[in-house]
């Protein structure tokens, strides 16, 4: 573990046991969510939601989460590395909050805001990592397997948020993670390097993954240098028949994948992304009882 246990910054600063927990746990919330029957666990909690980064899905996501779950959910318009220290920024928030969810930048500003802050701070994304994206589509990958244990996640993606959020499932749970890219984008992080991850160029690693991931082709490439790299029909026909294909939105149709990709059977990516809410929603019990318990 990297980080406090009441805090998600990176996706292995939780243990396997928290993390197979929380991933149960989403199955259990996706059905009450279903039943219009959730668990009020978050009763009482006023939780920040702090995005200086753009986005919507996930912020939403933690927005609905929390209200029905019984929290008190407020968007706190502020940026970081701006006027104010950034650790006073974090004891400023500690005076009113139970619990900071925060998308921002830069990986060191949320470790900044962690280390100052006196309660708990969970990463709605940054540009270098997004484990809210993976731990919501493991929810899924469990709802659809029974199972996460031995799978095998090929990532044709470079070295980005959604591959390295990837890379760090591969150091907490007994999953095998395969990079198939050009060399130049290839995670070389030591800190990210373990033995469940190799990266490699060969497409023939897709022929017997138990998930395909995606993420949008860098803006450095040059002219048709991805092409051999996307995913179209003819990759995902030729995939074991219960693999599962989730193209990390937004999806660039003609690019990382082709239009016939997002309506192939094996493309889950509608469903998966509803288990970012339950994901997220198992989440935030597991760090208030954490946060109670400390």
């Amino acid at each position: 573990m990297t980080g406090s246990a009441r805090n998600f910054l990176e996706f292995h600063d939780i243990p396997e046991p928290g993390l197979r927990s929380i991933i149960a746990r989403a199955g259990e919330l996706a059905k009450a969510w279903d039943e219009r029957a959730m668990s009020q666990s978050l009763a009482g909690k006023r939780v920040a939601l702090i995005a200086d980064d753009g986005g919507w899905r996930n912020t939403t996501a933690f927005d609905l989460g929390i209200q029905a779950m019984g929290g008190i959910c407020v968007h706190v318009p502020i940026g970081f590395n701006a006027r104010e220290e950034t650790g006073d920024l974090a004891g400023y928030l500690g005076n009113w909050f139970d619990m900071l969810v925060i998308r921002t930048k830069e990986l060191s500003t949320l470790k900044a805001v962690a280390a100052a802050s006196p309660v708990p701070v969970i990463n709605a994304r940054t540009r270098s990592n997004h484990p809210c994206e993976t731990l919501g589509d493991l929810a899924y990958i469990k709802s659809r397997r029974g199972s996460i244990d031995r799978l095998k996640v090929v990532g044709v993606a470079a070295d980005a948020k959604i591959l390295r959020s990837w890379v760090e499932a591969s150091i907490a749970l007994p999953i095998e993670v395969v990079q198939v890219y050009p060399e130049r984008w290839h995670v070389r992080d030591s800190a990210l390097l373990n033995e469940r991850f190799r990266a490699g160029t060969d497409m023939s690693e897709l022929l017997d993954a138990d998930v395909v991931i995606t993420d949008s082709w860098p803006g450095d490439a040059a002219g048709d240098e991805l092409t051999g790299y996307r995913i179209g029909t003819d990759v995902l026909d030729r995939l074991p028949e219960d693999a599962i294909f989730l193209p990390c939105p937004p999806v660039t149709r003609g690019q990382e994948v082709t239009a016939g990709a997002m309506e192939h059977p094996l493309c889950r990516s509608r469903a998966a992304k509803a288990f970012l809410l339950h994901a997220q929603n198992a989440l935030m019990e597991w760090v208030v009882t954490s946060a109670a318990q400390s």
